[in-house]
């Protein structure tokens, strides 16, 4: 039996989840774009709420196409409100629309969103060595600095506890506990 983070529980859309993503850096700005979102729609509430809702979120924004999203007019918000298949905050709406019209405007000055957000780390994972998860921080000075950026860009639900998850999905430090058998085999 494999040896995972203890987070991962039992449910296999967690266990998929950390087993195939968590903590894999990625550099695709539309993969960046829906952790983002994903990320601040997760903000009071489970991840494992989220992960089972993604799909329908992939559906109801449009594959998490920023130039779409920015483009949502109120008919559209309406459509997101009354969606189901998504958690139905009104702020975390706006917000994911928001967002999609600040992050063209950072791919726009620097070219791509990867090439600004990875800058936080120079380019660079962190590969941190937990113990356990009570070592593992909800935040850093770095996601602290992260977050600071981003509201002042215009980003919404982008706390320094939101970037810092947004930090490990993205691979951006690997914070998978030493004994766990993905620790080792993501490439850093």
């Amino acid at each position: 039996m494999k040896k995972r983070c203890d987070w991962a529980g039992h449910e296999q859309v967690y266990i998929d989840y950390h087993d195939q993503e968590w903590g894999v850096p990625i550099h695709d700005d539309v993969r960046l774009f829906e952790f983002l979102i994903l990320e601040g729609a997760q903000a009071g509430l489970s991840w494992i709420t989220i992960l089972k809702k993604r799909e329908n979120y992939r559906k109801a924004f449009d594959g998490f196409d920023p130039k779409k999203v920015a483009q949502y007019d109120e008919k559209k918000f309406e459509a997101l409100m009354a969606n189901e298949g998504i958690v139905r905050n009104r702020l975390k709406i706006q917000a994911a629309i928001q967002n999609a019209k600040a992050f063209l405007v950072v791919q726009q000055e620097f070219g791509s969103f990867d090439t600004y957000i990875w800058g936080f780390v120079d380019g660079k994972p962190q590969k941190n060595a937990w113990k356990s998860l009570k070592e593992v921080p909800a935040a850093t000075s770095v996601s602290d600095a992260m977050s600071k950026d981003l509201k002042k860009r215009g980003f919404k639900f982008v706390g320094s506890t939101i970037c810092y998850a947004f930090m490990q999905a993205i691979g951006m430090v690997n914070d998978h506990i030493i004994d766990c058998f993905r620790y080792h085999e993501i490439e850093m």
